[in-house]
């Protein structure tokens, strides 16, 4: 494994924009993008399809299999970008012990927009109408280390922009920011 590499989580709300600034960050970082909704079991998405929110149990072996991805991405010599949405502080501490010195990436916006963007997705298994429970989970990590909260409706191109500046030094500071 490459201590040099930071891993990333891109996370937040359904419609936050995690596939869309995971892949910027990954092209701009030579990463690897791990889409978090791709390792849910067919159950989760039943679940979800249904208008019914995941609960802590639906995630937990969601997020082992997402930290194990982590694992083995590092190992192969590559930088792990993984969207996930996170919303817990225990769901993000599961993936912190599978690698120690996780980076997150918070992305924000309001239960408004994240309700306009997943009325704008076609073809996405998770409704608008999960957005309101969405919320209701988030524990939002702002005081948690080795954390960069960015305002989820700015250009994409300056999210992966802040990204790259911000993990110079992440591991070193191990501060919480917000931009």
């Amino acid at each position: 494994m490459n201590p040099s590499l930071s891993a990333i989580v891109v996370m937040g709300v359904a419609g936050c924009g995690k596939s869309s600034v995971g892949a910027a960050i990954a092209t701009r970082s030579g990463g690897r993008l791990i889409e978090g909704d791709a390792f849910h079991p067919a159950a989760n998405i039943a679940k979800m399809s249904a208008g019914i929110p995941l609960d802590d149990d639906d995630r937990a072996g969601w997020l082992v299999r997402l930290g194990q991805e982590l694992q083995d991405t590092l190992a192969a010599g590559e930088r792990p970008i993984l969207t996930c949405s996170a919303l817990k502080r225990r769901y993000r501490e599961t993936l912190r012990q599978a690698v120690p010195g996780l980076c997150f990436v918070f992305l924000e916006l309001t239960p408004q927009e994240a309700e306009k963007r997943v009325l704008a997705r076609p073809g996405h298994f998770m409704p608008a109408s999960l957005i309101d429970s969405q919320f209701a989970a988030l524990e939002p990590p702002h005081a948690e280390p080795l954390t960069l909260a960015l305002d989820a409706t700015r250009p994409l191109i300056t999210l992966a922009e802040d990204v790259h500046q911000w993990l110079k030094p992440c591991g070193e500071q191990g501060l919480a920011r917000t931009a």
